[in-house]
This record gives C-alpha cells, sequence and structure tokens, in this order.
C-alpha cells in the first residue's frame, strides 16, 4: 500500500469535491487517491485551524509544511487575508493544492519540499499536521527543524494524536520550545511552540 508522503504514479485518479465552512466562508477542495484524508476533511486538521484562528495574532507570513491538497494554507491565507507558503513531497497533491488555490481564490504557493531542503526565507507561523506514519524521526525533524524558519517572536503550531505520542513528542520539545497546548478535542492535542 502507497503511503500519502510518497509518490505513486500508476495510482488510478478519482478527483472529489470535499467541502468545509467556516463562519461565512464556505470552502471546496479537489481531492483524489493517494493524498490525505482523500474523503474528508481531517478531524485533526480541523481542530487545529480553527484553535489557530480562536487564538490567533497578528501575522504576516505563514508555513504549511505536509501541506496535502492545502487544506491549511488556503483556510490560514483567506480567513487572515495574508499570503503563504505550503510544501509537501507528494506531487499530485501539490498539483491539487494549486488548484484549490485558485478555486478559493486563496494567494498561497505551493511547492515540492522534503520538509525543509526548498524552503527559502523565515516565517511569522508555521503550521503541521504532521505525517505519524512517515515515522517519528521525520515528524521531529520538522517540529525540532522549524525553530531556524521562524522569525522572532514566530510560532509553530501542529496536531498529534495522545496515541501517538503527543505527550513523549512534548516532552522532547521542551528541549527547544516552551510548548502550550492549547486544545485536546477526542485525543487530538493542538500545541503551540514558541523559541525559549
Amino acid at each position: 500500500m502507497n503511503q500519502y508522503f510518497t509518490n505513486n504514479k500508476e495510482l488510478k485518479s478519482e478527483v472529489r469535491v470535499i467541502k468545509y465552512t467556516y463562519g461565512s466562508n464556505c470552502y471546496e477542495f479537489l481531492s483524489d487517491n493517494g493524498v490525505f484524508s482523500k474523503n474528508k476533511i481531517d478531524f485533526g486538521s480541523i481542530t487545529l485551524i480553527e484553535t489557530y484562528l480562536k487564538n490567533k495574532k497578528d501575522i504576516k507570513s505563514f508555513l504549511d509544511v505536509g501541506c496535502g491538497y492545502g487544506f491549511l494554507s488556503i483556510i490560514l491565507a483567506r480567513e487572515l487575508k495574508i499570503s503563504g507558503v505550503g510544501v509537501d513531497v507528494n506531487l499530485r497533491a501539490l498539483d491539487l493544492a494549486q488548484k484549490n488555490a485558485k478555486l478559493n481564490q486563496a494567494s498561497v504557493s505551493f511547492k515540492e519540499s522534503n520538509i525543509y531542503e526548498n524552503v527559502e526565507g523565515t516565517f511569522d507561523l508555521i503550521i503541521t499536521n504532521p505525517p505519524i506514519r512517515a515515522g517519528k524521526e521525520v515528524v521531529m525533524n520538522i517540529l525540532v527543524d522549524a525553530q531556524k524558519h521562524l522569525n522572532p517572536d514566530g510560532e509553530v503550531w501542529a496536531v498529534i494524536r495522545k496515541d501517538q505520542g503527543a505527550k513523549s513528542i512534548i516532552k522532547v520539545l521542551l528541549d527547544t520550545y516552551r510548548v502550550e497546548v492549547k486544545e485536546k478535542n477526542k485525543g487530538f492535542y493542538v500545541f503551540c511552540c514558541k523559541s525559549c
């Protein structure tokens, strides 16, 4: 079985539309086989974005690591009226993300990058629903190395399920950041990391 963080050109395409509403804004996302959460918006991603928007501060830039078909990026760009960047290794997901940005009139540029490999510049916010199935090393690289790409006073926001190691991951992150759990919802932990 191919994972959503790999590329399989042989995989049959079956594009579908997923809808999501935030406040008075209605969004539509194209999804397909071979991408993360292909049939519905992932509950962890919804919990992350809605918690962030409740606690948001004034930012000018963001980076979405492991952006998939662009859900987090597009909501952030539209709701905060700013531009951002989304990166992923899955080419099919990135193609969908670009189409979704146009569809939802969101100012986001998407590019292929293995974690921060092709990332340039620094950001006020790095947001991620990390690919747990890619392994703990990948997840920790996303979270720990984020500090190199943050502006002063920048924040890293992430969501991880309790049964996928949220507590132990947060414990490790305390060596690098001040970490605050912002939400616990159905086993999902949303947390914010700030440089010490």
